[in-house]
């Protein structure tokens, strides 16, 4: 059927151009804005006023105003700003992170790769949800401790798939090569090795920026997150839940907001994964 739609349009391409939006709206909107976002004004005269609306000033609402009267949009914006960036500092770290110690457990083998591993697995056999419940109550809710909860909480399924990797690469011929000519371990493993090792880790830190998203709204939303009067759309979400009848913008415009992202996000992750796979097979059927 046309390729379907020409592979509907190049998801890719959409999705990329979906984040690169969002991401220049989150920076310039709030910027841009003459309202303060985290101010309150004269509640009783803009408060809960729908998508569209103006109020007594004349100024326009897009997306309508929350229980203070303060702008949806232009909080909507910011709290996207700080969700794309906890979303893709946390992922970034954890990817790091989980490819230092993969690889480094795949080429010193012994009992650092059986101490490393099974540090992974026994972090892996914990839901991921329960780890970040357990250590956001550990710590002050904040921004930094969302950062470093989805680090600790997020590099073992990297750092396994890059250890697997890893020990195919250190059999090729030109990891041998370069040992016999005299290179020492770690110029091996970082000039040669590693290079070569690193597809799937960068799949996975790109499908792990949406779930990161969503897992940092997920703590907002329960209040251990980012606090409020910062917004994030998770807070957002759970500051309007109980207006989910009167005014059922200000819980889903937020909503739809960080649907639209993470699906863009999983959706660019799944068509990177398709394409190095399929370069994969394209350079073994090259060999063959």
């Amino acid at each position: 059927m046309n390729h379907i739609w020409r592979r509907l349009a190049r998801v890719d391409v959409l999705s990329l151009l979906m984040l690169a939006g969002l991401a220049l709206a989150t920076v310039f909107v709030p910027l841009a804005s003459r309202q303060d976002p985290l101010g309150i004004g004269d509640v009783l005269a803009t408060r809960l006023l729908p998508p569209g609306a103006h109020d007594a000033r004349g100024v326009f609402h897009l997306l309508g105003t929350d229980r203070f009267g303060r702008d949806l949009f232009v909080r909507m914006m910011l709290a996207g700003r700080i969700s794309l960036a906890v979303g893709v500092l946390g992922s970034l770290l954890a990817g790091v992170a989980g490819t230092l110690i993969g690889a480094t457990a795949a080429w010193a083998g012994g009992a650092a790769d059986r101490v490393a591993m099974a540090l992974a697995d026994a972090l892996l056999a914990i839901p991921r949800l329960d780890l970040l419940l357990v250590c956001a109550a550990l710590w002050r809710p904040g921004l930094t401790t969302v950062v470093v909860v989805l680090v600790a909480t997020g590099w073992m399924g990297v750092a396994r798939l890059v250890r697997a990797e890893m020990l195919g690469v250190r059999t090729r011929p030109y990891v041998d090569a370069a040992t016999a000519l005299g290179a020492p371990a770690w110029r091996v493993l970082w000039r040669h090795a590693l290079p070569n090792a690193l597809g799937p880790a960068i799949v996975a830190t790109t499908l792990g920026v949406g779930n990161a998203i969503l897992l940092e709204s997920g703590l907002s939303f329960l209040g251990l997150g980012i606090q409020p009067p910062r917004p994030s759309w998770g807070n957002m979400i759970a500051g309007g839940r109980d207006l989910i009848v009167a005014a059922p913008w200000v819980a889903i415009t937020p909503g739809i907001a960080l649907i639209v992202t993470v699906l863009a996000c999983t959706l660019l992750g799944d068509e990177l994964r398709d394409r190095l796979a399929g370069e994969m097979g394209s350079t073994l059927r090259d060999r063959v």
